[in-house]
């Protein structure tokens, strides 16, 4: 039954892996500057944080299947919209719409998951992590086949579209029903599910993990969100040897995601691991920001790769290890501090255009700072 939530992971994984791998294309198609990718990367996690705290209230307190399988519609039909974008406008509509159903169709089939073994929090995140990551390295080769077939960025994201139709049906055969078959809530039920999600917010440990996946998340997803522009724009190779990277960084992700599931059954003290990495990926950070040259950059994007293993599924098992029986709350809970971790991005292309990308890209150090700053101390 949990593979049916690995394939929706995989999938909306293989929608990241072809999206970031793809900016230089839908930049040029739609002649797009830093400050509307940055918009791009933004804007819709910022409305989605206004719209994902009820979808995960509702989570909780109502009918969790039939949620992520309407989430699953407008999932598809927004990859739909997206392969038809003509303009920043409509792509922008697209991602809109985007955002908080993937938090309906993905993230509440994450909150499933957990439910299926309370215990085994942190090795379940490792096995969802390493399905994310299969589905990233298969994105930027599904794109390089279809520009290959001159087909290009849109009649990839029409193949995803296809692909999103027919793992609904998967979900719909293989979902687990609903524990409860109640009619929709009243607003007193739907309050109550609020006062109770962020009741949690009062406790130092919830806070520790929200901030801390954010912060991580500037070398994880950030980095890579930018990473094609910066080879092309920075390191002034051409789109090719940017795929190179890209792939380079997908590959050592999938390798060292795969190798951390048995790991992390034997890892006793996760937080020193968590500590240790991040000092290690902060100096690799540091080189490849200074270190000139494209093969150097190459080694050294594979050890920043290399020290960010884990930190995902530490941090974010973490976090529903202290929200016992609140899992889907959670999309309500991380809302508080969405819209200021989905503004980096947006910084980081007002900054690009303004001092040039190779400076904006300092910011994403403050990720291995703030975990050696905010890690407890005593586990």
């Amino acid at each position: 039954m949990n593979y049916v939530y690995l394939l929706i992971e995989f999938l909306d994984e293989l929608v990241f892996g072809v999206g970031e791998t793809a900016w230089p294309l839908i930049r040029d198609d739609l002649n797009l500057s830093y400050t509307q990718i940055g918009l791009l990367l933004s804007l819709p996690g910022i409305i989605a944080a206004f719209v994902e705290p009820f979808i995960g209230i509702l989570g909780d307190v109502w009918r969790r299947r039939l949620l992520i399988l309407g989430g699953g519609v407008f999932f598809t039909l927004s990859l739909a919209l997206t392969s038809a974008s003509n303009s920043f406008a409509i792509l922008l509509l697209s991602l809109i719409i985007f955002f908080p159903s993937s938090g309906a169709y993905v993230s509440l089939s994450q909150a499933n998951l957990m439910d299926s073994d309370e215990s085994r929090h942190e090795q379940n995140m490792a096995r969802w992590t390493f399905a994310g990551s299969l589905g990233v390295v298969a994105g930027p080769l599904l794109l390089g086949l279809f520009v290959h077939l001159g087909l290009g960025w849109r009649g990839t994201y029409a193949l995803l579209a296809s692909l999103s139709a027919l793992s609904m049906i998967v979900a719909f055969r293989f979902l687990p029903a609903d524990k409860k078959n109640t009619p929709f809530p009243s607003f007193s039920e739907v309050f109550d599910g609020f006062k109770a999600a962020f009741n949690a917010l009062k406790r130092r440990e919830v806070w520790r993990w929200l901030l801390l996946l954010e912060f991580a998340d500037l070398m994880l997803d950030i980095l890579f969100s930018f990473l094609a522009l910066y080879f092309v724009d920075v390191v002034r190779v051409n789109e090719t040897q940017a795929g190179i990277a890209v792939t380079v960084w997908l590959v050592m992700g999938l390798i060292t995601d795969f190798l951390f599931i048995p790991y992390i059954d034997k890892q006793k003290d996760a937080i020193q691991f968590l500590r240790r990495t991040a000092f290690l990926n902060g100096i690799a950070f540091i080189a490849f920001m200074l270190v000139p040259g494209f093969i150097p950059k190459i080694a050294l994007v594979i050890l920043v790769n290399l020290f960010n293993t884990g930190w995902y599924p530490i941090l974010q098992g973490r976090l529903y290890s202290s929200l016992p029986g609140q899992s889907a709350s959670l999309m309500a809970i991380g809302a508080v501090t969405t819209p200021l971790a989905k503004s980096l991005p947006l910084l980081i292309g007002i900054l690009a255009d303004r001092f040039g990308l190779g400076n904006a890209m300092w910011i994403l150090l403050l990720g291995p700072i703030a975990l050696l700053i905010g890690l407890p101390r005593k586990t």
